[in-house]
């Protein structure tokens, strides 16, 4: 009687211990399917969430306040928030990316804002044989100073040469860009050739035709040493001028720059040099036309710049005008989102400008504070 109770227990013992087994399998299948599916679930993203890059677009906005004074004028000290320019920039898909940048400005004599798109294009990023294309309205690639944003350049007025040639807004307008990469591997070269409907400038007038303003640029570029560069651009562009004939400006840009590796936060130096000789049809005349600026640039401290330019100008339109000018810009870098800077200059004209007629030798004075909020993309080298 004992055994055969015995037997019972230990035959229901086996029973129990078997049913344990499988329970304890079925929850492990059920806990791994359940690990398997939140790992699925991190992998895969939601519907919503499969975008591309240009939904989330990289947003700036930039400001530029400036005080400025001048030895001319009833009204020659001012303070004003001269600029705002908000950019958006992302890429579009693996083929394109867009870049827009629409600037508010204030009028210095009346205080009003206005505002206009400075610069909204489309890039290709995919095209063969080392070629990109833009399409929309963009700097022209003329020289240093116009494909930079004013508050990207090392001083706060422009260089007389490319105001009296190009305007305070410099040159640009709606088009094309063609870009190509040349196959030298002995050193940078890159050819740009553009063909756009220029807006209003001293040299250039928006044509009423079919008389486009063409644009040829070759960007060379070297390594002088790991601590060295030298670059040298040539333009030629011809267009439609304000007497609705044709003007043709040859220019050459030259820059030079030493930023040592070792101490490359402490120490650099820039000089850069642009020239313009403009060669304009008037209607029973033709007139050839000068103007350069030349700029040394120094880092003094780690967030301390001393830049001084030399500027010599005729007008697009008269040879026998001539202004010179010498500055002297002191920029203080807080961040790469911040920089305070003051500049002092000094000019001479042989003959009166429309705004100040009677003067011929004035000094200004300016001081600008530049702020950036938002993503700020790296500057042209």
């Amino acid at each position: 009687m004992y055994s055969k109770n015995s037997f019972l227990f230990f035959i229901l013992f086996i029973c129990i211990k078997v049913q344990a087994q499988t329970d304890s399998i079925k929850s492990d299948s059920l806990l791994l399917l359940q690990i398997q599916n939140e790992m699925q679930q991190q992998q895969t993203p939601p519907p919503q969430q499969r975008v591309g890059a240009s939904a989330n677009p990289d947003i700036s906005v930039i400001g530029d306040f400036q005080g400025l004074y001048r030895s001319y004028g009833t009204h020659n000290a001012d303070a004003l928030l001269n600029e705002a320019e908000l950019s958006v920039q992302s890429v579009v898909d693996p083929y394109a990316r867009a870049d827009f940048f629409y600037s508010v400005g204030e009028d210095r004599l009346t205080g009003r804002f206005s505002g206009a798109i400075e610069e909204g294009y489309l890039s290709t990023l995919s095209l063969p044989a080392h070629l990109q294309l833009k399409a929309g309205r963009f700097k022209q690639a003329v020289g240093r100073v116009n494909p930079t944003h004013a508050h990207a350049l090392p001083f706060i007025d422009l260089p007389d040469a490319y105001v009296n040639f190009f305007g305070e807004e410099g040159l640009k307008g709606d088009g094309l860009s063609l870009t190509w990469l040349l196959p030298n591997h002995t050193f940078f070269q890159e050819l740009t050739i553009e063909a756009s409907s220029v807006a209003e400038s001293p040299s250039f007038e928006r044509s009423n035709k079919n008389n486009y303003l063409y644009l040829a640029h070759l960007k060379n570029f070297w390594d002088l040493s790991a601590n060295a560069t030298i670059e040298l651009g040539l333009s030629a562009i011809t267009g439609e001028n304000l007497v609705k004939k044709t003007t043709n400006i040859g220019a050459l840009d030259l820059t030079y720059k030493w930023k040592p590796i070792r101490y490359n936060t402490y120490k650099s130096v820039t000089f850069q040099n642009e020239l313009y000789y403009s060669q304009a049809m008037l209607d029973s005349t033709k007139v050839n036309a000068l103007g350069f600026y030349s700029m040394l640039s120094v880092q003094v401290a780690e967030r301390l710049f001393l830049a001084g330019r030399f500027d010599y100008s005729n007008n697009p339109y008269s040879v026998k005008f001539v202004q010179e000018s010498g500055s002297l810009t002191l920029g203080w870098h807080a961040t790469e989102f911040q920089k305070i800077e003051l500049e002092g200059k000094y000019t001479t004209m042989n003959q009166g400008l429309m705004e100040n007629s009677y003067e011929k030798k004035f000094v200004m004075a300016y001081l600008r504070w530049i702020f950036v909020i938002g993503t700020h993309g790296a500057h042209t080298y």
